[in-house]
This record gives C-alpha cells, structure tokens and sequence, in this order.
C-alpha cells in the first residue's frame, strides 16, 4: 500500500482561488532522495509567480522550494543523511507545500540542535540569496556602502543584519515609515521611504557624492533607474528578484553613458550547484545565525491549508520579515 500525504496542487494558473489541499501518493525515495516529514514550510515570492505562470511550469503540479523537517526514509545511493536527521532545504523542485514529500538529497542540509525547523524554513532560501549576494556575486570586504531595496522584507531584513556582522553600510529602501523602523531596528546604516524620498538624490546625500559600488534590487522594473544611477563608475548593478515585474527593453547603452555599469541577473541556484557548495553557504549562514549575529524575523504564520491566505498577505506588501506554512 502506497503512502499518501496531503498538499497543494494546482491544475491551473490564476488566482488564489486555484490553490487545492489534496491527498497525493507519496512514493518511497529514488535512490539519491530522502523522504521529509515537514514541521514547517517557507513562502516565498516566486510561489506566486510559479501558481499566476509568469514562471510556466508543466500542469498539474505543486507549489514551494523550501521547508524543513525530519528525515523519515533513506534512499540507498545517500551516504550524508539519515533517518531521524533534522534538515531543511531552500531550493528543491515544486511542492515544499506538503505535509511529506520525496527531495533530492543534495540539495538537504543538516540542520544545528540550536536552530529551530521554523527558524530554518524561514532562512533558508532568503539566507543563502544574501549569502550569494554578499559573498559571491559581489564578495562584501566590511567596509563598502551599499544599496538594498526592498531591505524589510524577508530577504532584505536578513540582509541588514548580514551587512552590519560583515561592517558594512547597507542604505535600504522601503515603502513607509514601519518599514524603514524596522530595517532600521535591524541593521540598516540608512533607510529611504520611496514613497516619500528620492531614493537617488538620498543616495547622493548619504555618500557624499560618491554613490555606491554595488546595487542590489530585488524590486525589478520599477526600480531598475533609479538604480542604475546611484552606482559608481564601474558599478555592479545585481538584480536577482522581480517583485514589481520583470526588467525588459534594456538598452545595454545606457550601462556605458551611466559609467560603464556592469549588471547580472543571478539566481542562487548556480552559486550552489554542488552539495559541497551548498553546505559551505548553509554552514556560513547557520554560523551568523548561532551566533545571534541573524535573528530570522517571522513575522507571520499560516497553517498549510491556509496557503491561499498566505499568497494574498505576501502580494499585497502586507508581510514583513518571514512568513511560514506550519504543518499540524
């Protein structure tokens, strides 16, 4: 008798409204996968585009890239994992948002005593894009200045504090005055209110002219010039995340009138290829968040059936910090 499990499909793309809690088989693990038995699921942006088709994928299918639980079954090719392990995963293919499902072993790490599965479901794809971010695609030294939009939300708050244990200047920016506070509360050098601040001329402000080496915009199109401009000659523009829609039309022309900028669009996905590439990030964010040095900011909680809820928080800018699936 094969087991079951219940989770969310999708037969469709659309709304909220095409989210469904079902029951689905849960095979025994292929040989190079371990079973979970989640204790907790982390949402994330890109849920949203997988179940609206901005990011088509074959149909049906389920939804979610990140949770942590307990390992529950071995398949016989994995040597790193055991039953009864506690581990957590940020990248993985569709459908974290399941009470039990089968993952590829090399994307699952092994979780400290001292980090909780909530805590780890929350961190682990928003803690290893900063550590990316900041340790590979623009290695931070500690004492640059640097340029986060969007810096409240849950990639952007870790960020801010990643920033201050390496000594770095990080200026966020974010849509109203809580946001700022909290960005703030965590880390932050400066914030900009976008909504009230010229997010350039503020930039100029604060560096005394200077502008920064490096930009990282999670936001997309509607902040793509503005970012561009508060960048030095020869300034990195990273842009790893299209929270207002995707950047199109680019004319590469404008990189060399504004000073010769560089820009990439990274994913985490190549900068963790490896299972050993992938522990050597876990472990370095694992490390700051041991320490205390990142406290993972939940700043909301929906029960897995309840994802529909979660969607509609996440989309209309109503979250802050983390927010989680829980399993019952």
């Amino acid at each position: 008798m094969e087991n079951q499990t219940k989770a969310i499909r999708i037969e469709q793309h659309g709304g909220v409204e095409v989210l469904k809690f079902v029951t689905v088989p849960l095979p025994a693990p292929q040989g190079n996968e371990v079973t979970i038995r989640h204790k907790a699921i982390g949402l994330n942006f890109i849920d949203i585009y997988f179940r609206t088709g901005l990011y088509p994928h074959p149909l049906p299918h389920g939804l979610g890239a990140e949770g942590a639980g307990v390992v529950e079954a071995v398949g016989a090719e994995v040597k790193h994992l055991k039953v009864g392990d506690r581990v957590a995963y940020g990248q993985s293919p569709l459908g974290a948002y399941a009470e039990a499902r089968n993952v590829p072993a090399h994307q699952v790490v092994r979780i400290p005593a001292s980090v909780s599965f909530e805590d780890a479901a929350a961190v682990m794809l928003k803690g290893l894009t900063v550590q990316y971010l900041f340790r590979q695609t623009y290695r931070l030294q500690g004492n640059e200045t640097i340029l986060f939009h969007a810096a409240a939300g849950g990639v952007g708050l870790i960020a801010c504090q990643w920033a201050k244990a390496l000594g770095v200047k990080l200026i966020g920016t974010a849509s109203n005055p809580e946001k700022t506070a909290l960005a703030l509360a965590n880390g932050a050098w400066k914030m900009i209110d976008y909504s009230r601040e010229n997010v350039v001329e503020r930039v100029l402000e604060l560096t005394n002219g200077k502008k920064v080496p490096v930009v990282y915009d999670g936001v997309g199109k509607d902040t793509w010039l503005a970012s561009l401009d508060c960048l030095q000659p020869r300034g990195l523009m990273v842009s790893f995340g299209n929270a207002s829609g995707s950047v199109e039309g680019v004319n590469l022309g404008i990189l060399s009138s504004k000073g010769s900028l560089f820009v990439t669009r990274p994913t985490l996905g190549t900068h963790v290829a490896t299972h050993e590439k992938l522990k050597a990030a876990a472990d370095e964010l694992f490390g700051l968040v041991t320490k205390k040095k990142i406290k993972v900011r939940i700043g909301q909680r929906f029960a897995l059936r309840d994802a529909g809820a979660a969607h509609e928080a996440l989309a209309g800018r109503k979250t802050t910090g983390a927010t989680i699936l829980t399993v019952d």
